[in-house]
């Protein structure tokens, strides 16, 4: 009994002393899974060159045309943003397919009036509460999260889901990596609620 008494208290020393010295070892595990620059620089060209930036950026008016506003990079249509109203009659079979507003953030189509979301990592406005997983199902099934609504047009969701994973875990690197827009983006608007 003696014996396995000292054993258990020997036990539990050793367990302390490698707790006390080996916590400044170890790394939090974020660090250890953090993307490589090199993946957040490959992800930020496939940004660029998706154009994602055209619909998932507010714009500014310069010389030459609609720019996107640097301090609103990919925070999608602004909530505060004034919805202008639908034309009558402008979206039909014989006429127009979609219509956009001026900072083409927001679209008009037959499936109602769908509005750019919200990329940046600010949670709970943006992508910061989602996984690296539920971006890649979110971009091969066209759902919401992976499972929820369908994303609506304009988004080119089929064109994504033939990206190679390696290249979609570098676009999700590269909008984690960028600043935080606090945007809560409205929720589409089904046809019959089109102004």
């Amino acid at each position: 009994m003696r014996i396995r008494g000292a054993l258990v208290s020997l036990g539990v020393l050793v367990l302390v002393a490698v707790m006390i010295l080996g916590v400044s070892n170890v790394k939090p595990q974020q660090a250890a899974t953090s993307p490589s620059p090199e993946m957040v620089k490959k992800g930020a060209y496939l940004v660029n060159l998706g154009g994602c930036n055209d619909c998932h950026s507010p714009k500014m008016m310069t010389q030459q045309g609609p720019m996107p506003d640097t301090a609103l990079l990919l925070s999608g249509q602004r909530a505060t943003a004034n919805i202008p109203d639908v034309p009558a009659g402008a979206i039909a079979a014989d006429k127009w397919l979609a219509i956009t507003n001026n900072d083409m953030t927001a679209w008009a189509g037959p499936w109602g009036v769908s509005f750019a979301a919200n990329l940046t990592p600010h949670n709970p406005t943006g992508l910061g509460a989602w996984s690296e997983e539920t971006f890649i199902k979110t971009m091969r099934t066209g759902k919401h999260m992976g499972v929820g609504r369908d994303i609506l047009p304009p988004m080119p969701w089929f064109n994504l889901a033939t990206a190679s994973d390696e290249d979609l875990k570098a676009i999700f690197a590269y909008l984690r990596s960028i600043k935080p827009v606090n945007n809560l983006v409205p929720a589409p608007m089904p046809p019959l609620q089109q102004k």
